[in-house]
């Protein structure tokens, strides 16, 4: 088993024991042989079936409408939250956008044990900063899950929107954003 109990439990509500299986084995195959191309673990993948359907495996796996972040991987961390942080102290969430050749991903993190543990992200169709509604789309998802803690959402230069400022007022949120 390379997926620890603690995930079983949180995606078995989520994922038919076959579907386990398949990210279990993705997940080994990313480990041993360090490769995202999904033609290389095709041919690294260990089940008996024709080379040819491996690709498409692979690809079905990956497209689950049920393997979505807010379905998969909100559960899990909000089981992470529940058992590794108090409901005495605040939470911060990080809000950083990267952009990396023509990917642009921005992101909340919780910062978590010194590590900023991705909550949930969205890359954004166009080149350069965040606008108000793009990142009220990547908040909202996240305070929902948090509505049990107190939240304080930190941001640098790129978040000092007065309108955003206001909207985490609106939701009894505290906030830091870096000003120029």
């Amino acid at each position: 088993m390379i997926i620890p109990e603690f995930y079983h439990s949180c995606l078995s509500c989520y994922l038919s024991k076959s579907q386990i299986l398949n990210l279990e084995i993705l997940m080994w195959l990313l480990q041993v042989h360090k490769q995202v191309r999904i033609e290389r673990l095709a041919a690294y993948l260990p089940l008996p079936i024709l080379y040819e359907s491996r690709h498409p495996h692979i690809q079905r796996c990956l497209i689950l409408k049920n393997s979505s972040v807010p379905l998969i991987w909100l559960p899990v961390i909000k089981c992470i939250l529940k058992t590794q942080i108090s409901g005495l102290n605040p939470v911060i969430v990080t809000l950083d956008r990267t952009q990396w050749k023509d990917k642009n991903l921005f992101m909340a993190s919780v910062i978590w044990k010194k590590r900023a543990l991705p909550l949930y992200w969205q890359f954004l169709s166009k080149r350069g900063s965040s606008n108000k509604a793009e990142q009220i789309a990547v908040l909202r998802p996240v305070l929902r899950l948090l509505r049990h803690y107190e939240i304080v959402v930190i941001g640098d230069r790129e978040f000092h929107s007065v309108e955003l400022a206001y909207w985490l007022k609106t939701k009894k949120v505290y906030f830091a954003f870096r000003q120029k």
